[in-house]
């Protein structure tokens, strides 16, 4: 049975997201792992035969641990796209009340997810980024109550925790686009979409060419992200999904002439969506 690894500890969206997979493929054993960086790694050393991890929320963006991996030498590709809602709630110790609030703690994306929630309703607590929603969880079951959590139903059953408060994302259509990875993308495909990633010279206009390309061969691009190609100050790469498979002959044509133009081209994957 091949191992899927995904960002723990239980209780987590990204676990979510891994149930959803399996309900989805029917087999595979999850294994949690700690961090970003070390589902990628163990993937592309194929301690993990798949991962599912999170790429891109739509109220807070890239998810810039994901992106910036995807530039070390990893040899891995997204296999596939899974979306998931996300329902953010305000987790507490059974009996906590409002006044009793000092702190709240949770994933830096959570977090920002409910900024105006957190300004409105405690302005004056301390908010506490951790590594999972699981672990703020963990938290504030240790705790004496002054701690709350932002996370969701599955953390506060995991964790014996109430939930004070529901639904405080800032925006109702509160969605994170989770990828799965392996050592090969997915087959060609009605509906399906391609990422890479690309860096530009310095010179007038050498980022438009490279976008007319997708112009040329009427390619819809859905996304572009820049990030710091962290070799020199001003120097950035930029993230790019498209509609089509990189078999698709027009596809194949426009990501020849990118790689031939780009200082820097790396293909990320070709997959399908399922929500």
């Amino acid at each position: 049975m091949k191992k899927i690894g995904y960002l723990g500890p239980p209780g987590t969206f990204s676990h979510e997201a891994a149930k959803k997979y399996i309900r989805l493929t029917g087999a595979g054993e999850l294994v949690p792992r700690p961090s970003i960086p070390d589902l990628m790694t163990a993937t592309d050393s194929g301690v993990l035969q798949e991962a599912i991890l999170p790429i891109e929320n739509s109220l807070e963006g890239g998810v810039i641990p994901t992106l910036d991996m995807f530039m070390e030498e990893l040899d891995v590709q997204i296999r596939l796209e899974l979306l998931l809602p996300i329902r953010e709630n305000l987790l507490v110790k059974p009996g906590t009340e409002r006044g009793d609030i000092r702190v709240v703690t949770s994933h830096s994306q959570p977090l920002g997810q409910c900024r105006k929630f957190l300004q409105n309703a405690f302005p004056t607590a301390h908010l506490e980024a951790v590594g999972s929603t699981a672990i703020a969880a963990e938290t504030v079951q240790r705790g004496d109550g002054s701690v709350a959590a932002i996370g969701g139903v599955a953390s506060a059953e995991l964790y014996g925790l109430e939930i004070l408060e529901a639904d405080i994302q800032d925006e109702a259509d509160n969605v994170t686009r989770f990828i799965v990875i392996g050592k090969e993308d997915s087959p060609q495909a009605r509906g399906s979409k391609s990422s890479l990633i690309f860096g530009v010279s310095h010179r007038p206009g050498s980022l438009y060419q490279i976008l007319d390309i997708f112009s040329i061969f009427d390619i819809n691009m859905t996304r572009i992200e820049s990030r710091p190609a962290k070799r020199a100050l001003g120097e950035y790469v930029f993230y790019v999904d498209i509609d089509g498979h990189r078999d698709d002959p027009d596809v194949a044509d426009a990501l020849k002439m990118i790689r031939r133009k780009a200082v820097f081209y790396k293909f990320l994957g070709s997959y399908g969506t399922v929500t």
